[in-house]
């Protein structure tokens, strides 16, 4: 049975910051850096001209001086505070109420915490003590759409289920400026933080994707190109330069997955311009259909998990032909794909 995806909801940190703010906090306080100006260049080409942080650039869990329960307790606290938000505005614009959810499907990386995303939100959303869970801690930025794939596998399995999918995550909680290299000086410019939610359902309950089929793929010893490796510092992001070509590993498979049909339009995961740039063109798709991608890493930046959602929100602000054939995508560390084949239903 297909699954039916109502428009996500999103909310953003309360911090706007510009990229020319991170270039001046990067050179005032890398100024000795050998590759400074190489660097600075890099960050004005991300493709992020602003982004939103749950704290001031210059907070504590922002600036890399709290140590790892600073960040633990900062970071979590702020993703729940934001998911139950963006949760709360997702059923109210399903005309639904807590009651009404069967299964949640959360979706958070950005700090270890026990009990997790799901467990709050069941207790700050009142939602029922019966209600299904599952948990996805580790999943980074495929975890808005593996939140779907397995919403949509629940749906499956009980037809009538509405299944509630909400992503969380405070990325500015993992820079840290003792780490200096090219890759980690370009993520404090690429990262931001928010939180989306969006009700799934077993029947329709208003515009938005049908979900067909999905997919997913980890590339065979792909493990050393992105990584979250936890010091006393907190949670850091690892990425070679092997991680920048990965997504041409899995292209050639996903193609194979959404087969002969080119589809008539993509929610691809904004993870740089590179990354969606490569996902169009391998899908058949040109700049225009992959511009609700290119807008949410304009504006918000790279939201992890969140990233998904919030391109498929910007969708339905300018969405596609009732019926069109469409694909999600979206690539994280592992490293993992998780897709969606979908059709459009106004």
């Amino acid at each position: 049975m297909p699954a039916h995806v109502l428009r996500p909801l999103t909310v953003v940190g309360d911090h706007k910051v510009t990229t020319a703010e991170i270039a001046e906090d990067v050179r005032a306080r890398h100024s000795g850096h050998p590759q400074l100006r190489a660097v600075l260049r890099v960050i004005d080409n991300c493709g992020v001209r602003t982004r939103y942080f749950t704290r001031p650039l210059d907070s504590p869990t922002v600036s890399g001086s709290a140590g790892i329960d600073a960040r633990t307790r900062v970071v979590f606290a702020d993703v729940l505070a934001m998911a139950e938000k963006a949760a709360a505005a997702a059923l109210e614009a399903a005309g639904l109420t807590a009651q009404d959810i069967d299964a949640i499907v959360t979706t958070h990386t950005t700090s270890w915490t026990v009990p997790n995303l799901d467990i709050g939100l069941i207790e700050r959303l009142r939602l029922r003590p019966t209600v299904r869970r599952v948990a996805l801690t580790t999943a980074a930025c495929p975890g808005g759409a593996q939140g779907l794939i397995r919403a949509a596998d629940l749906v499956a399995a009980r037809p009538r289920s509405r299944v509630l999918v909400v992503a969380g995550e405070a990325l500015s909680g993992i820079s840290h400026h003792d780490d200096t290299s090219m890759e980690s000086m370009v993520h404090k410019a690429l990262f931001g933080d928010a939180a989306a939610a969006t009700v799934v359902s077993g029947e329709p309950l208003g515009p938005g994707l049908v979900i067909e089929d999905t997919f997913e793929y980890v590339v065979p010893q792909g493990l050393d190109r992105q990584a979250g490796p936890i010091d006393h510092e907190g949670i850091r992001f690892v990425s070679t330069q092997q991680a920048l070509a990965a997504a041409q590993d899995v292209l050639p498979r996903l193609k194979e997955w959404v087969g002969a049909d080119r589809p008539e339009f993509a929610v691809i995961h904004p993870g740089s311009p590179r990354i969606i740039a490569d996902t169009a063109a391998a899908l058949g798709l040109g700049d225009h259909d992959a511009r609700h991608a290119t807008e949410t890493l304009a504006h918000e930046g790279n939201i992890g998990g969140v990233s998904i959602l919030r391109v498929l929100e910007r969708t339905h602000a300018d969405p596609p032909a009732d019926g069109a054939r469409g694909c999600a995508v979206a690539f994280g560390p592992g490293f993992a794909t998780a897709a969606l084949r979908c059709r459009w239903q106004s």
